[in-house]
């Protein structure tokens, strides 16, 4: 019997899905991808195979959250797996605090464990771990394995780490941590494929998406990140403010008289992009837009991104190369192209034909900084890691 990884990606509304052939020795096959949208709303289904092809377009009744969500998932791979069996299940968990250093077979005591987190990503550590909940549910017995967005950024210098606070803070978890790390140590590995040179150097990677930040890398390791304890930390976001002088949080506090649940809301749902523009938290609203907000809140996007590429080539020693990942990095070469081209002065030389026309290098061929586009792919590493930790199953 032929078995299969399914990875799975929770969040408030909605439940993505991958799924990877796991049989053979070579890298796991995407089989099929998909969703369920809208949940506790009106959820709805949808699923492609590995070539785009629909394969299911469904809508139905509200159910039980992320449980019912993950029935229906389950409903509709019993009839596509036709006989193949869920061998393991791999999950993106965004925070593992200090104690998991890479992934994890998860337990009672993870669970407990990863529960304590919560109050440091509010925002997706309770999904995360209700999809497990639900995993369990629906897959009794099947091994899942929670993959951490924190993970590749342990072993960070100390002053990479702290904030100017009682070191006593310090040591009960109250540090920089940093995130989007699966998908950094993603990158990491595609460099190490095509361009390995590179790879050994020193370069910063921006994933840009609705969420968004850097990472300094140094022979494909982790040594610094925009973000910090929180996934609020480094630059502006969708809907997340990035940096901001603490003493603004203690104003709205004491002269405002916000309650802190109103300031949470304010910072990781009002703030970013949408709260800038007052228009959309979505770049491709904002480029489309002829109005004077949109433009000015993509400038203090891009004016945040070259300042944080540049203090991440301080914590480097210096840039060979710099590269754009997610959804914003990948597909915005408007924003790549005022986010590099005036980091002249690194050493980048920009190639505008080449970043109009979409190629995977973007500098010029004597630009002495390589500026790439490399498409993320968090899912494939989280199956990756599924099998290295559960054991790749048999065929």
């Amino acid at each position: 019997m032929s078995e299969v990884v399914l990875v799975i990606n929770a969040g408030s509304s909605s439940l993505k899905f991958s799924l990877f052939d796991a049989t053979g020795e070579a890298e796991p096959e995407l089989l099929a991808r998909g969703q369920v949208e809208g949940i506790g709303i009106k959820p709805h289904f949808h699923a492609k195979d590995a070539q785009d092809a629909v394969l299911a377009d469904l809508a139905y009744k509200p159910g039980a959250g992320h449980r019912g969500a993950m029935q229906r998932l389950s409903e509709w791979l019993t009839s596509y797996l036709d006989g193949r069996r869920v061998a393991i299940v791999g999950h993106r968990v965004v925070h593992g605090g200090t104690r998991y250093k890479r992934p994890v077979l998860v337990d009672g005591n993870v669970m407990e464990d990863l529960e304590r987190l919560v109050p440091l990503a509010p925002l997706h550590q309770p999904h995360n771990l209700r999809a497990i909940e639900a995993v369990a549910l629906a897959y009794p017995g099947v091994q899942q394995v929670a993959c951490f967005d924190t993970s590749f950024h342990q072993g960070h210098p100390w002053v990479a780490d702290t904030f100017g606070l009682p070191r006593a803070l310090y040591d009960e978890g109250i540090r920089r941590y940093g995130f989007h790390g699966l998908s950094y140590e993603y990158i990491a590995r595609e460099l190490g494929r095509i361009a390995p040179a590179l790879a050994k150097g020193r370069v910063v990677v921006a994933h840009l998406g609705n969420g968004a930040s850097c990472c300094a890398m140094k022979a494909g390791r982790s040594v610094d990140s925009t973000m910090g304890f929180t996934a609020l930390d480094g630059l502006p976001m969708g809907t997340r403010c990035g940096q901001i002088d603490p003493g603004v949080l203690l104003h709205l506090l004491d002269q405002k008289g916000m309650t802190s649940g109103e300031i949470s809301d304010l910072l990781y749902k009002e703030a970013g992009l949408k709260g800038l523009s007052g228009i959309s938290s979505d770049m491709r609203d904002l480029e489309g837009s002829d109005r004077p907000e949109a433009a000015e809140a993509i400038a203090y996007f891009t004016f945040r991104i070259r300042r944080e590429v540049a203090a991440l080539t301080a914590s480097l020693g210096g840039l060979d190369g710099l590269v754009f990942t997610a959804g914003i990095g990948e597909h915005a070469m408007n924003v790549r192209r005022a986010v590099a081209e005036p980091l002249d002065w690194l050493g980048i030389t920009f190639d505008r034909a080449a970043n109009q026309s979409g190629a995977a290098v973007i500098s010029t061929p004597e630009s002495r900084v390589e500026v790439r586009v490399i498409p993320t792919n968090e899912e494939r590493m989280i199956a990756l890691h599924a099998l290295s930790v559960a054991g790749a199953p048999s065929s």
